[in-house]
């Protein structure tokens, strides 16, 4: 029998900027219909992954998506087929949220055409799902950083892809949003069979989530497997040269953050 093509494909991903080596040699695979989380220190190359399976850097030999060379799809096709959220999308002034959400459908949209009926029906729904139906006519520059980040994932869900990458979704919203968002995007997921590919900062939400994390450090995968594999005390303290507590939650383990022993005094 032959084994499902997965949605993502890696193979030696190297990746320098200006000279500096970030990514090196990275191998990953993930599933259609997988949720995996890529964590690791600031600086371990997470962003840069991701806008390379997105085909934001160039790595077209190194990145297949559903089976298909990065190089061999045109930008609509591939945007068609992978939604990125960026950490700090470039918004243009004075825009609205319904008309930025719209850019979503793009790819969709013969060039010099309009949205259709069904465009526009996509993203009042996606808007509704995401709590910002009654904010389709302000300005994105008035919004809160929560209420642009939710515009962001709104964007990116309205462009229909199966392929999701989210670079920190949850880093501008308080801890009820950041519940809501990543609940919907699980939903989608198991629902409309999404992939997701995100990064994340907060070790305890991500192993919530993920069915499985890869740990980057300095370039490379350090750690690969459940969040109970990754998320052991003895990696998050060798890699993020952190003083922590991981403890068994009800979806996931729990990561704690405590105080190191200070020295006794002399």
């Amino acid at each position: 029998m032959t084994p499902p093509v997965p949605a993502v494909e890696v193979r030696d991903l190297r990746i320098s900027l200006d000279g500096v080596p970030i990514l090196t040699g990275i191998d990953l695979a993930v599933a259609a219909g997988e949720w995996v989380t890529v964590i690791g220190p600031n600086g371990a190359g997470k962003s840069t992954l991701l806008r390379a399976v997105g085909g934001l850097l160039p790595a077209p030999d190194a990145v297949r998506l559903f089976g298909t060379p990065l190089g061999a799809l045109r930008r609509r096709e591939r945007a068609r087929v992978v939604a990125t959220v960026a950490q700090s999308p470039v918004v243009p002034p004075g825009m609205a949220v319904l008309d930025y959400v719209l850019l979503g459908r793009n790819p969709y949209i013969a060039p010099l055409g309009r949205e259709s009926v069904a465009d526009l029906a996509v993203v009042h729904e996606v808007l509704g799902r995401l709590d910002l139906a009654g904010f389709s006519t302000r300005e994105l520059a008035t919004l809160s950083g929560g209420e642009r980040q939710r515009v962001f994932l709104a964007r990116a869900l309205a462009q229909g892809a199966t392929l999701l990458l989210l670079d920190e979704p949850t880093s501008a919203l308080d801890i009820g949003h950041q519940q809501e968002v990543l609940e919907l995007v699980d939903q989608l997921r198991r629902t409309h069979g999404l992939t997701v590919l995100a990064t994340m900062h907060d070790l305890s939400i991500a192993g919530e989530y993920a069915d499985r994390m890869v740990l980057l450090a300095a370039g490379r995968i350090a750690a690969s497997g459940t969040p109970e594999q990754v998320l052991t005390e003895d990696l998050l303290a060798h890699h993020y040269r952190a003083h922590v507590r991981v403890i068994p939650g009800p979806h996931g383990p729990l990561v704690l953050p405590t105080r190191p022993t200070p020295p006794p005094l002399s």
